[in-house]
């Protein structure tokens, strides 16, 4: 069943907090969306946060439009569900490297030498973390 409201809910941060991907659109006035595997983070305070290069397309077009959408759908093999979430965004300057470096840990291994090699990597360039605000939440469950 699909339940619609404005916030995320316990259950979904439950959900939000395992290593899944999310697929960011980012909205483009009259080109068809291009949705993009992300890493992200579910906050406390119902929020959605990733980080990116301050100079990547995904940061020129929320400057544009800060409007975005993300869906987390759970892996094959597990019961269906999903949960959607669309807003707006804020760009901030701060927290994009330690939001990185504790996204690295929950998607690879760093005791690997090339994944910590690859935070390194990210970690010697700028970025900015990007807040989803939630205007609505939708969630299936089956």
């Amino acid at each position: 069943m699909s339940t619609p409201t404005g916030t995320l809910t316990t259950d979904d941060l439950e959900f939000l907090g395992r290593p899944l991907h999310g697929f960011l659109t980012v909205a483009q006035g009259p080109q068809p969306p291009q949705p993009r595997p992300v890493w992200f983070e579910a906050t406390a305070d119902g929020t959605i946060q990733f980080f990116t290069a301050p100079d990547s397309l995904k940061i020129r077009r929320l400057r544009r439009d800060p409007r975005v959408s993300i869906v987390v759908a759970a892996p094959v093999g597990e019961r269906e569900r999903w949960v959607s979430v669309a807003g707006r965004t804020t760009v901030e300057t701060d927290g994009a490297h330690d939001l990185c470096s504790r996204l690295a840990a929950r998607y690879w291994d760093l005791d690997d030498p090339v994944r910590a090699a690859d935070l390194a990597a990210i970690l010697a360039d700028d970025q900015v973390r990007v807040v989803i605000h939630p205007e609505a939440v939708h969630r299936y469950a089956y």
